[in-house]
């Protein structure tokens, strides 16, 4: 059975709502939780980036690409500041800029006219489709929000439980 566009959109734009709001920002709250401030800052070299850069990266990505590229709010990103904080802001903060701006993209989200998913959008000076800038956030918090997760065991030298295998089939524990 073939499925329409708009209902296929739909499914597409629900799943990256719940990934965003139930499967990354629970893992990282998770993460932060585990850290002191000193660990949120830590960079193994100036080359790579803090887990407190990384959470401002996201919550920097995710304003750009959704609230202002999709949902019309003035743009007025910093890209370079997210990377350059060495200010050791304490994990909770984080955690309360990354939920705020993340409550915002779910609004934005579910309000998206789902027939114009291909329509055209100007971010980050690129063309990109409604659906190329949901898909790009989807997958940028995912492999930040893995380098989150690694770079906390590596840190803690700890299973953070996101699993509970006992019954042989995965549940959940990060929520």
């Amino acid at each position: 059975m073939q499925q329409a566009p708009v209902e296929i959109a739909t499914a597409l734009v629900s799943q990256t709502r719940r990934l965003l709001r139930d499967e990354y920002l629970p893992r990282i709250e998770r993460c932060l939780a585990q850290l002191s401030e000193q660990q949120i800052w830590w960079r193994p070299n100036e080359e790579s980036n803090s887990i407190g850069n990384l959470t401002l990266h996201l919550a920097g990505n995710a304003r750009q690409w959704i609230l202002c590229g999709l949902g019309g709010a003035a743009d007025q990103r910093q890209r370079d500041r997210e990377f350059s904080q060495r200010e050791e802001l304490p994990g909770a903060e984080l955690i309360r800029r990354l939920t705020e701006t993340l409550s915002e993209v779910d609004r934005v989200l579910a309000q998206l006219d789902l027939s114009q998913m291909l329509s055209v959008r100007e971010i980050q000076g690129l063309e990109v489709t409604t659906l190329e800038a949901v898909l790009h956030v989807t997958e940028h918090f995912s492999m930040h929000t893995g380098q989150i997760i690694l770079l906390t065991k590596l840190l803690t030298g700890r299973d953070l439980h996101f699993y509970d295998f006992d019954g042989g089939v995965p549940i959940k524990r990060w929520k």
